[in-house]
């Protein structure tokens, strides 16, 4: 999942090396922190949220294959 979101992250991006993904399992639960530069964050987030949200929805099916919750958190 993480190799996933960096891979998403760093093709929506101006700076792919600004691109960092951690990772932290909670039980039954993963969430993933998505950090990007400054000036990048608008990209990664989209207008009304749709990329975060469109980002979320692979994330989710991908989970669902696994059955893992994932969380995306964008920093």
């Amino acid at each position: 999942m993480k190799e996933l979101v960096e891979f998403m992250a760093k093709s929506l991006v101006e700076s792919p090396e600004e691109v960092r993904v951690s990772e932290r399992v909670y039980r039954e639960r993963t969430v993933l922190r998505l950090q990007v530069a400054p000036e990048d964050a608008g990209r990664v987030i989209g207008k009304n949220g749709r990329v975060a949200n469109a980002m979320r929805s692979v994330l989710n099916v991908a989970s669902i294959r696994q059955s893992h919750d994932v969380i995306l958190k964008i920093m």
